[in-house]
C-alpha cells in the first residue's frame, strides 16, 4: 500500500506500441515527470500519476531492449526509482524477415538477456514471448517459425528464465487486409493442427525445464504441459516484489474475454505507430502508411 492506503498500481508500457524500442525519450520523460497523458483506444484522454511511491511494478514490453540497456535518454536511470521492473521480451525468430521487417534477428535479441538480468535482478522478472506462431505459403511450400523454438528454448533456459508465453497468429480484419496488400499468403491452420503444434512446443519446453503458457487461446489450456497465461499477474508480481507489496488480483476488464491478466494501467497509445512493421500486427504499424 502507498502512504494514502490505496493499493499501488501496475503500469504497462505498453501493449499498444513498443515504447522501449522506438520511444525511449518519451518513455524516460514521462517517468521523470512522474505523470503522463494517455490517449486511450476510444479517444478518451486521461492523466496517469507515475510517482514511484504509488507504483507497484513497471511492466515493459519490447522486441528490442537495446535503448534500455544503453540507458538512452536516461531510461535505465529513471526506472531505478521504481520498486520493480518486469519484462515481456518478444522473440519469435522472424526478426529481419518480411514478416517482422524492422525487428532485430533472434540471435541478437538473445544476446540482450544478460544485461537485462542485471537490470531486473532476477530471471523470474523476465518472460519470453514466442508470440505469435505464424504460418504462410511460399509457392506450394508451407513455412512457419514454429521449429525455431528449438533454437530459442535452450538459450533462454541457460539464462535461468523459466516462463515462455505463446499464441498462434490471429488474423484480424486489419491484418488480413494488410497481408493481401503486400502479397503475404498467410495460412490459418485448423484448431486440430494448432493443438498438435502446441504439443510439440510443450515437449521442447519440458526438455529445457521451461514453463509454457498459452495467451488468450482457450482451446490450448488443457493440453499437457501448457497453462493459461496471465501475462500481467498480480499474485506473481506480489511474490516477486522486494517488499511483497500487495497488488490487485482483479481481472482486467479492459482486455479480451479469455484474457486472464489482472488490473494494470497502460500508458501507451496506438498513435505511437510502431516501426517494427510486423505484418500480423493488429495495431497501427508504420507498414500501413508506406
Amino acid at each position: 500500500m502507498n502512504i494514502s492506503g490505496k493499493m499501488k498500481k501496475i503500469i504497462s508500457a505498453s501493449r499498444r506500441s513498443d515504447l522501449v524500442a522506438f520511444f525511449p525519450e518519451w518513455t524516460a520523460g514521462v517517468f521523470r515527470e512522474k505523470s503522463v497523458r494517455v490517449f486511450g483506444p476510444s479517444g478518451h484522454v486521461y492523466t496517469i500519476d507515475l510517482k514511484p511511491e504509488n507504483i507497484h511494478t513497471i511492466i515493459l514490453w519490447s522486441k528490442n531492449f537495446l535503448p534500455l540497456l544503453e540507458n538512452r535518454f536516461g531510461l535505465k536511470d529513471v526506472l531505478k526509482d521504481f520498486d520493480q521492473l518486469y519484462l515481456h521480451f518478444t522473440i519469435t525468430g522472424l526478426g529481419g524477415t518480411f514478416i517482422e521487417r524492422e525487428v532485430i534477428k533472434y540471435e541478437d535479441a538473445l544476446k540482450q538477456i544478460n544485461g537485462l538480468l542485471n537490470i531486473v535482478g532476477h530471471p523470474e522478472r523476465i518472460s519470453i514471448r514466442f508470440d505469435p506462431v505464424v504460418y504462410w505459403m511460399e509457392g506450394d511450400r508451407l513455412r512457419t517459425n514454429l521449429r525455431l523454438f528449438e533454437s530459442i528454448a535452450p538459450e533462454v533456459s541457460w539464462h535461468g528464465i523459466k516462463d515462455i508465453r505463446f499464441s498462434f497468429a490471429q488474423w484480424y480484419g486489419k491484418s488480413r487486409k494488410r497481408a493481401v496488400k503486400y502479397g503475404f499468403h498467410y495460412r490459418d491452420p485448423s484448431i486440430e493442427e494448432k493443438m498438435r503444434d502446441a504439443c510439440y512446443l510443450s515437449e521442447v519446453a519440458a526438455h529445457w525445464g521451461l514453463n509454457l503458457y498459452s495467451c488468450c487461446q482457450k482451446y490450448l489450456e488443457n493440453l499437457p504441459g501448457i497453462s493459461p497465461s496471465a501475462c500481467i499477474d498480480g499474485r506473481m508480481l506480489r511474490k516477486l516484489h522486494p517488499q511483497q507489496e500487495k497488488a490487485s488480483i482483479k481481472k482486467d476488464s479492459s482486455q479480451r474475454k479469455d484474457c486472464r491478466c489482472t488490473d494494470s494501467v497502460d500508458i501507451g497509445s496506438y498513435r505511437q505507430n510502431c516501426p517494427h512493421s510486423c505484418i500480423y500486427c493488429y495495431a497501427n504499424p508504420n507498414l500501413d502508411n508506406s
